[in-house]
């Protein structure tokens, strides 16, 4: 299966920590990262989309972080 995940932080250095930790676990940039203001915390958030191929069968309770 192709697996899907959309990695979100605020914007400090945990979200590209968080990113390229994913990255050396074999995941792949998926489209344009995003950025935006969060009204309720009165932060700016990041998200990247990253995808993996892998030889495990999709089910709703794989976790995807463990791939």
């Amino acid at each position: 299966m192709k697996a899907y995940r959309l990695l979100t932080e605020d914007d400090t250095s945990a979200f590209c920590h968080k990113v390229s930790e994913a990255l050396s676990k074999g995941w792949e940039l998926y489209g344009s990262p995003a950025y935006a203001f969060d009204a309720a915390s009165g932060k700016m958030r990041c998200a990247q989309a990253v995808v993996k191929d892998t030889d495990t069968p999709y089910s709703p309770e794989v976790k995807l972080g463990s791939l």
